[in-house]
């Protein structure tokens, strides 16, 4: 109950945004070829974007690990900072501390995709 009220309000309040931002990165990059792997991690963080809690992130950078630096070097680590930069802001307040938790699994997601499994608790 507490999870989907969690969810609900996530959603409402900028995962909705979120998710649909990762879901034209996506599409975007469907048009090619090349793209078309990354396409495939901003699908799964979009996934993670719109309902996080109740989620967990489990990823393994050996599995693919020059997919990983590649998606690192292309703006993975952009996108990590301003997951740890939201989450940080979040947690200045007690009520904001379960956002920003939300925040740092995202983070390890933006760092990582590849090989990174998203398991429901």
């Amino acid at each position: 109950m507490i999870r989907t009220i969690a969810n609900v309000i996530w959603f409402l309040f900028g995962g909705l945004i979120l998710g649909l931002l990762w879901c034209c990165a996506g599409l975007i990059l469907c048009i090619t070829v090349i793209g078309f792997p990354l396409a495939l991690q901003c699908f799964k963080a979009a996934n993670l974007s719109f309902f996080p809690f109740g989620k967990k992130v489990s990823s393994n950078f050996s599995e693919h690990p020059i997919a990983n630096l590649i998606w690192l070097f292309i703006g993975g680590w952009g996108m990590a900072i301003a997951y740890l930069i939201f989450g940080l802001i979040n947690c200045i307040t007690i009520i904001g501390i379960p956002n920003g938790l939300q925040c740092f699994k995202m983070m390890k997601l933006a760092f990582f995709p590849f090989g990174a499994k998203i398991i429901k608790r």
